[in-house]
């Protein structure tokens, strides 16, 4: 299947993901991740042989922005990269089908026997791990975990050890770089659509609050502040819809720059979204928290910080080069 030959658009895969995320409201994980494989959402990378859509990354974009507005906790970015990257297994064909659910570790976290900390942990069965030969696979019950509820007590964060344990399968070195820039632009949208769905709700708060007989929206400060929110949000999703086509050598784009972004800049805009409404902003029942927290659970599994000064590192090192 192509787009090309199909006619399809990658904007109507998030209008389908829409109404599917919003029917799952209220349903645990296990149903949550057979309604989404029933509509596909799994597959939209994975090759036809395999079950999936064949389609390339730029249609699952859309979805998982989708996922990130609407608030999703699935680890839907991660189920979509891995059922591409596995495909042909065992375990990318339970991902597919949404039998199994999986999390990534990165290295950047790893300290001691820590091989590093995942987003939304506890939901998976597999553990996608990367180190310095590349990713390998686990069964997360073969692992030493442990519980970190400090950046969200309700969907933890899960640290893991590998120590001792052995993969059910790795990917090489091409497989393992394909996954990575995979991952990244995906949870880069994903940041994307949790900044999205806060100013959403952030200027449709202020356009109805009504102050002094004027909605707070008529206010110049709080104009400059949406207006800024906006154009962070548009210059992040700007940057990983790049990252997808190849540069003008025709050589591919490296995705951590448009993640790195996406997390900069999506810090500012839910921490701006939270203070534009107030002290109700920073109440539990609100639940722009959540997409903060997802936000900061990422950033942590990341390294916190560390990708965006990985990022300059290589600048100032090419910058050097190249005088």
């Amino acid at each position: 299947m192509t787009m090309q030959s199909e006619e399809l658009q990658p904007e109507e895969f998030g209008q389908a993901a829409q109404a599917v995320i919003a029917a799952l409201q209220g349903q645990g994980p296990a149903e949550a991740a057979a309604a989404m494989a029933d509509a596909g959402l799994f597959g939209i990378c994975a090759d036809e042989e395999q079950g999936g859509l064949g389609l390339p990354l730029a249609f699952a974009m859309p979805v998982v922005r989708v996922a990130g507005q609407m608030q999703l906790s699935y680890p839907l970015p991660e189920q979509i990269a891995a059922s591409k990257a596995l495909q042909g297994t065992q375990a990318g064909g339970q991902l597919l089908r949404g039998e199994k659910s999986l999390c990534v570790v990165m290295a950047a976290q790893a300290a001691g026997d820590w091989s590093g900390v995942a987003r939304n942990g506890l939901q998976a069965d597999y553990v996608l791990v990367q180190s310095d030969a590349g990713f390998a696979l686990y069964d997360k019950a073969a692992l030493r975990c442990q519980e970190e509820a400090m950046l969200d007590p309700e969907v933890p964060q899960l640290w893991v050890s590998t120590t001792g344990a052995t993969p059910l399968l790795s990917l090489d070195a091409q497989q393992s770089q394909a996954f990575c820039a995979d991952i990244k632009l995906l949870w880069a949208e994903y940041v994307n659509g949790l900044c999205a769905g806060a100013l959403e709700r952030t200027a449709d708060y202020l356009q109805a609050r009504v102050q002094f007989g004027r909605p707070l929206s008529a206010k110049q400060a709080v104009r400059h502040h949406l207006a800024r929110m906006r154009l962070l949000l548009e210059a992040s999703s700007a940057q990983a819809w790049r990252a997808l086509r190849p540069d003008e050598w025709g050589n591919p784009r490296q995705a951590d720059s448009a993640l790195a972004a996406a997390l900069n800049q999506g810090a500012w805009v839910l921490e701006k979204a939270i203070h534009l409404h107030g002290g109700m902003g920073f109440t539990w029942e609100l639940g722009l928290h959540r997409s903060l927290r997802e936000h900061k659970k990422l950033d942590a599994s990341l390294g916190a910080g560390a990708l965006m000064r990985a990022v300059g590192a290589d600048f100032i090192d090419r910058c050097e080069v190249t005088q």
